[in-house]
């Protein structure tokens, strides 16, 4: 699991218990697995079609520093299947984990178009030296 991205649990997190508000957790989530499909899907559409069960495990306070770990299950003809994890960043406690989440590209029709992508690419598999 890689662990792209960190926020900062602030006031307008909470929810009226003190801890962060699932919706807000979710929220960033969702977007954090947007922009990763972007950049490997190398296409700026993109729409989350699934989620599997949300398992939340504990939770976070303000304060706390949550981060979102992302992996690759599969690519499909033009989807692309992840896995997630929140933790603490400071205790490592697991906050969420959702098993399958299924991210999809589409064309200018706003239907899904295959991407073409059979791997994970790296910054660095796609700079070549001239």
């Amino acid at each position: 699991m890689r662990f792209h991205t960190r926020k900062w649990v602030k006031p307008e997190d909470l929810n009226p218990n003190s801890t962060l508000f699932g919706g807000r957790l979710l929220a960033w989530i969702d977007e954090e697995l947007a922009l990763y499909s972007i950049i490997q899907l190398e296409n700026p559409k993109i729409v989350t079609k699934h989620m599997s069960e949300i398992n939340f495990r504990s939770s976070a306070k303000q304060g706390d520093i949550v981060e979102i770990g992302i992996d690759v299950v599969k690519f499909g003809a033009s989807s692309l299947t992840l896995t997630c994890q929140v933790r603490n960043m400071m205790t490592r406690e697991i906050i969420i984990t959702i098993d399958s989440i299924t991210m999809v590209s589409l064309g200018a029709d706003g239907k899904p178009k295959p991407h073409g992508k059979i791997q994970i690419e790296y910054i660095q598999d796609r700079l070549t030296d001239y």
